[in-house]
Order: structure tokens, then C-alpha cells, then sequence
């Protein structure tokens, strides 16, 4: 069966395409004032805004384009209580044993929060608090994979080491020969997640503008004007929730590294073939340097991704090689065709972790995604709206931003090293 179909829709994500009926809210116009703005409507934006108005701040969050229209819509729907590619060790190295037990006790609750949230506000965004897999993409990968399972496991994690049958059982193939589950983690549609965030910080006091792009960001005395074409809002104090999408401030924008992820959806698999794989209705992430991931979304699409060393011709190469990967991978010969081919970009920062910064006195910004997004980009934006209400944070500081060496050229490095990934994964392959 073709990948490509005559139906195939490029460039419009599954999500948008099978979004709830939304509010559509106005641009911003005129003057007002509030005691915290908060510049961009993805999950971090709309996580510091809710719990900003939750705690009784007064705070208007402006938006670009729509809800969700950046990285926040674009991506697989996984929410993933972890990081992508440190493992806790790393991360005590890093900041001390103090900061660092913090930071791993928030992120690793973070899917908790993410589903915690889902429930108290009753958002209808397809929500599987299911699990999350990491098979190993070779035998070579066993023994650090079975490392950093025991260290989330052993911080109270519901983290748990699966042999190669009981894996297989989980995944509905037998590629790996072993892996783990961080049984928190899960799915949801991430554009209905987002809005139902949106909905109810509204609910709790916030005021939302959509299509109001920001076009400065001024000192105002000891506050700040956000400006827009329509309208300037004074604040307090500003967090910058744009991510990966624009940063206003020229260092944050050199401080990490674009991302461009190629996503897919199939149109729905028959019930007897998706009876057979992820019976539980997991997410699942391998440890192959050419990440391979699936999932599938409520009406049984399969739902994967991948990169492309080469962006020329991208838009219809990568996805059919996206589908023909998955399809080898599951053993899915009659795979049905793609249904929605589309891109995301990820900020990658240099060290994988989250950041937290300070760019000017009152003007706050923070990049959780590195692959992250959805859980780990919740619980940034809590805590910087914890901050502003003067609570304890997460073990990550507060600084400035630290623009990457040679930004042109090291943007490119994640694509250029990308064939030599791919060699290295089939190495390992080898090995076992």
C-alpha cells in the first residue's frame, strides 16, 4: 500500500484537524493594565497564566496566532515525566544534590500534573494516563536503560524494568530486548488540552488575545509594555512563554536550537491489527539516535515521526520514509496510507535540560521542551508562576540566557550528523 494517498493532507497536524469546537477570542485592542502578561498561548504560557489566576493574580496572556498554533500543536501528544536525554546522575552533577533532587522530584512528577490537571478541570482532550515505554533500540542500550529506570524507580518513580517477552506483550512486536515503563506518563490530544488550559484560566480570572502578536516589549518604570498592533498592555512583571516560536529577546533566541520533527498520522488502522499493538494503549519512545516513536490517537491512526538530514523535497520524502520505517518496525506490510504529514520545531537546549531565565528585572522566560514539551512544559510554567507568587521553586535558577558559539552553524549540526546516527543505530543492531 502507497504512503502517499491523494488524500493526504500536508502541513495541517491531526490535531487541528480533529480539534473540539473552540472559543475564538479577540485581538487584543487598546490599552490595559495587569499585574503579570504572559507573551505566548502553548502549554507553558497557558500553565503560568492558569495558576498565576488560580492564586489570584491578575494576568492577560497574549498569543500570536491561535491556541496552540506553535510547537504546542505540532507534536505527538506524548507526556513523558523524564528528559530526553540525561538521566538523573547527570542532572545531580549539574546542579548539586539539593538543587538537583528538586528539579528531578518536579519533573518526575510531572505527568502527574499534567493528568492531575486533566481531571480537576475536566478538559475533554482524550487524556490515557496509559504509560510511557522506552524499549532499547539494541542490546548495546540495555545496560544504561536499565540504569535509569532503577534511578526514577528508586526516587518512588512507578517506573518498572520489562524483559524482552514481557515488552514484546506491551508493543505488539518484538523488536527490542528490553526496556521500561514510567507507567505516569500517557497521551492526549494536545491542541484539546491546550484549549481546556485556556478555558480555565479564563474561568479562574485571566484574560486571553488571540492574533496579537507581540511587537516590543518596553521598560515601563519598574514595569513593562507589551506591545502589540492593536494594543499595549502594562504589567508588573512579563514572562516570555514563546519557546522554540520567536523569543523577543535576541539572546534567548541564541541560547538553544531549533528542532525541525516530521509528524504522521495513518489513516485507522482495522480493529483486528490495532487489537495487536500497545494493547494498553501506552506511548511509545526507543533509544535509537534516530529516534523511532508511535502511538495512536482515538480512532486508531498510528501516529509516528522521525527527521531529515536533507530539508530539500522533505515535505513528501520524509513522511513516506517515516511510514515505511513504522511499518517495517510493526510488521504492518498494508500499513494504511498517511492521513496528515506535518512539522514541529523543538527548542533543544545544549545541555537537554530546562531552563529558567531572567532576561531584565520582571521580565521572565522559560524553555522546557528539548522533547519534552507537553509535561515538562506544564510544570515550567507552574513554577514560574510560583515564583511571582513568592513560593519555592524547582531547584532551577533564575539567570541569564547563554547564546550558543557559532548559532548558524550549530543549528545544523542535529541534521548533519543525522546519517551518522542512522549508521551508528544499525551498528549497535549488528552487535546484538
Amino acid at each position: 500500500m502507497t504512503a502517499i494517498a491523494t488524500t493526504t493532507r500536508f502541513g495541517v497536524p491531526l490535531w487541528t484537524a480533529t480539534a473540539r469546537p473552540r472559543a475564538v477570542r479577540p485581538a487584543l485592542a487598546g490599552e490595559r493594565r495587569t499585574a503579570v502578561a504572559v507573551v505566548g498561548g502553548g502549554f507553558l504560557g497557558l500553565s503560568a497564566a492558569l495558576h498565576l489566576a488560580e492564586s489570584g493574580r491578575a494576568v492577560t496572556l497574549v498569543e500570536a496566532g491561535t491556541i496552540a498554533a506553535g510547537a504546542s500543536g505540532r507534536n505527538a501528544g506524548f507526556v513523558v515525566p523524564n528528559f530526553a536525554k540525561v538521566d538523573p546522575d547527570a542532572v545531580l552533577a549539574r546542579l548539586g544534590p539539593e538543587a538537583g533532587e528538586r528539579l528531578l522530584a518536579a519533573t518526575g512528577a510531572s505527568a502527574d500534573l499534567v493528568f492531575g490537571l486533566i481531571r480537576r478541570l475536566k478538559i475533554r482532550c482524550d487524556a490515557r494516563q496509559s504509560g510511557w515505554i522506552q524499549p532499547a533500540h539494541a542490546k548495546v542500550a540495555l545496560p544504561k536503560l536499565s540504569k535509569r529506570a532503577r534511578a526514577w524507580a528508586d526516587r518512588g518513580r512507578p517506573a518498572e524494568w520489562l524483559k524482552a517477552e514481557d515488552l514484546a506483550a506491551s508493543l505488539g512486536t518484538a523488536y527490542s530486548p528490553g526496556g521500561w515503563i514510567d507507567r505516569s506518563g500517557g497521551v492526549v490530544h494536545p491542541v484539546d488540552y491546550a484549549a481546556g488550559l485556556a478555558a480555565a484560566a479564563e474561568a479562574a480570572g485571566a484574560v486571553v488575545h488571540e492574533r496579537s502578536p507581540v511587537t516590543a516589549l518596553e521598560r515601563d518604570g519598574s514595569g513593562w509594555t507589551v506591545v502589540t498592533p492593536r494594543g499595549r498592555i502594562g504589567a508588573d512583571a512579563v514572562v516570555v512563554a514563546t519557546n522554540a516560536m520567536g523569543a523577543l529577546d535576541r539572546r534567548l533566541a541564541l541560547s538553544f536550537l531549533p528542532l525541525t520533527v516530521h509528524q504522521i498520522a495513518t489513516e485507522p488502522l482495522p480493529a483486528s491489527v490495532r487489537a495487536r499493538l500497545l494493547p494498553d494503549d501506552q506511548c511509545v519512545s526507543d533509544t535509537a539516535r534516530d529516534l523511532f516513536t508511535f502511538r495512536f490517537d482515538a480512532e486508531n491512526r498510528l501516529i509516528t515521526g522521525g527527521m531529515a538530514a536533507w530539508p530539500f523535497g522533505a515535505e513528501r520524502r520524509i513522511p513516506a520514509a517515516i511510514h515505511a520505517r513504522a511499518a517495517r518496525i510493526l510488521g504492518l506490510p498494508d500499513l494504511p496510507p498517511i492521513a496528515h504529514a506535518w512539522t514541529g520545531v523543538a527548542a533543544v537546549m545544549p545541555d537537554f535540560l530546562p531552563h529558567l531565565f531572567e532576561l531584565a528585572p520582571g521580565l521572565l522566560a522559560g524553555i522546557g521542551c528539548n522533547g519534552r514539551g507537553i509535561a515538562v512544559s506544564t510544570m515550567i510554567g507552574k513554577a514560574i508562576a510560583d515564583h511571582l507568587c513568592g513560593h519555592d521553586g524547582i531547584g532551577l535558577p533564575f539567570a541569564a540566557p547563554i547564546p550558543i558559539a557559532v548559532h548558524r552553524l550549530a543549528r545544523l549540526a542535529p541534521y548533519a550528523f543525522l546519517p551518522y546516527a542512522r549508521l551508528r543505530d544499525a551498528l549497535d543492531r549488528r552487535k546484538g
